[in-house]
């Protein structure tokens, strides 16, 4: 191997070396700041004038669902017994992915309606 073609590739290996550390440097500032643009955002609550909220007949309580309008209603579906909703158990409302993920009631229904799964059997 000629000296010419040693020092070129040295020189690559160091334009290489610097790049990737370059990169690796500037990962966790975006990780943090993405991180902190995420909390700022402001959750949106869904409104019954919401496009998608006509589409898929949200209410915001399930008892006062129109069950001519909607047969396939049940009373006991309630969108915390959704798997489309991602609130936590027990709050009163929270995100729900049917609606990009805007805050719905937890005693609302809407017609995508999909019953979670039953929990697994703990482990003994």
């Amino acid at each position: 191997m000629s000296h010419h073609s040693q020092t070129h590739e040295t020189m690559q290996s160091r334009r290489s070396f610097f790049s990737k550390m370059a990169v690796a440097a500037a990962a966790p500032s975006l990780l943090v700041s993405r991180a902190f643009s995420a909390e700022e955002t402001k959750a949106v609550k869904l409104t019954t004038d919401d496009p998608v909220a006509k589409a898929l007949g949200y209410s915001e309580d399930t008892a006062t669902v129109d069950p001519k309008k909607y047969p396939q209603h049940k009373a006991e579906q309630r969108c915390d017994g959704c798997a489309l909703y991602t609130g936590k158990n027990g709050e009163k409302d929270g995100p729900c992915t049917a609606f990009q993920n805007k805050i719905v009631t937890a005693h609302g229904w809407c017609s995508a309606f999909a019953a979670k799964p039953p929990a697994a059997p703990a482990i003994n």
